[in-house]
This record gives structure tokens, sequence and C-alpha cells, in this order.
């Protein structure tokens, strides 16, 4: 634990204490948790998974590749949140200016802000009548209520996303498969003849510009 705290001293200052390295371990723990609740990680990388899917590449781009990609995607979202957090909660109370009780607070005012932008109100109302309670305002709802609403609008999202996604590639299958019919050729599967017609038009769209730049502008218009 002495070694623990070193390092965790030097990362963070001298001031910090057995208590703070515990919470930081638990933080750690649930990052992955919170990452998938609380930020733009389950649409994107949903969409990336649909447009591998439609695509027909199998395993490229790799798994690996595809939730790399989605964090950095994530973490660019989530950019004006992330500073907001910094210079609200972390900075005061890496100075002792406020308890770890306000920093929570604090920081989950603008991770709040955030959801509640991208959730929608029938998944906001819908989740309220569950929970049997009414509330006056949007700030009086609980996380327990908000988070599972976020989510469910970010899968809903994304699969619309990945619903257009599909469509020209459906449409390119189509064509390979009937003009294989047309010609006899029953017994070549059509999936091998559209595969690389998939992949130049996706490449000559600069199709990965597009799904991104799509995903992206879809946090900030809302």
């Amino acid at each position: 634990m002495g070694s623990l705290e070193g390092i965790v001293s030097a990362l963070f200052g001298e001031g910090t204490n057995t208590v703070d390295i515990v919470l930081l371990l638990t933080v750690l723990s649930l990052l992955p948790s919170i990452v998938l609740m609380m930020t733009g990680f389950t649409r994107i990388v949903i969409v990336l998974g649909f447009l591998r899917n439609a695509m027909g590449t199998q395993s490229a781009p790799p798994n690996q590749v595809i939730i790399g990609l989605a964090l950095f995607l994530t973490m660019f979202v989530m950019g004006p949140t992330l500073n907001t957090i910094y210079e609200d909660a972390y900075k005061p109370y890496a100075a002792g200016e406020i308890a770890q009780e306000e920093f929570f607070d604090r920081a989950m005012v603008p991770t709040r802000s955030f959801m509640m932008r991208q959730t929608t109100e029938s998944d906001m109302s819908f989740f309220v009548s569950l929970s049997g309670n009414t509330y006056e305002n949007l700030d009086a709802i609980p996380n327990s209520v908000l988070i599972p609403a976020f989510m469910t609008s970010e899968i809903k999202r994304a699969f619309q996303i990945g619903f257009m996604i599909y469509i020209p590639f459906i449409v390119i299958d189509m064509i390979v498969a009937s003009t294989l019919m047309a010609m006899g050729m029953m017994m070549l599967p059509p999936a091998m003849i559209s595969l690389p017609f998939k992949i130049i038009l996706f490449v000559i769209a600069d199709g990965w510009t597009l799904t991104i730049g799509t995903l992206v502008q879809s946090f900030f218009v809302t």
C-alpha cells in the first residue's frame, strides 16, 4: 500500500490519503460501467457494429479497433462535459476547497445535462411512469430514472442510424443477386461478388468520414 500511496501522491498531490486511494480504485473499477451508461459510447459502438455487419466484412475491422475508435470518439464527444467537470469539480477538490460529496455533486451536473439533452421525452416519461413518482421539474428526476431513460434513447438512435447505413448496402446486394440470377449463375454466392463493390463504394464515398461525422453531429443536434 505504501508504494501505491506514493504513486497516487505523485499523480494527485501529497495530500492524498488512504480514503482517496480507495475512492480512486473504486472509480477505476466502475469506469467501464460509467462509460457505457453515462456517455455516448453505447450509440457509437452499436453504429460501428452495424456498419461492419452491413458491409459484410466479417471481422474487419476487428472488435479491438471498433472499441478503440468508439472510445476515442466518446472522448471527443464528451470533451465539453469533461472540461466542465475538470474546471468545476476536480480542480476545487484537488485544491482542497470542496469535500468528496460536493465533488460528486458538481461532477454530476454537466453529466446530467448531457444525458438530459440526449434523452427523448417519450423515454423519460416512460421511466418516470414506471417509477410511480411525479417530479416538479427535470432537475428533480433521480439518476436511477435518468440513466435507463438515457440508455434506451441511445440504443434507439443507434438503431435508427444503423438502419440508414444498411440501405445502400442492401441495394447493392439486391442488384448483384438479381444480376447473377438473370445470368443463370445460381450457385455463385451473391455476397462474394457484392462485397468488393460495397467496399469500393464505401471508399469512394469516404464512408468513414460520413459515418463518424453523422455520429458526432447526432450528439449536438437534438
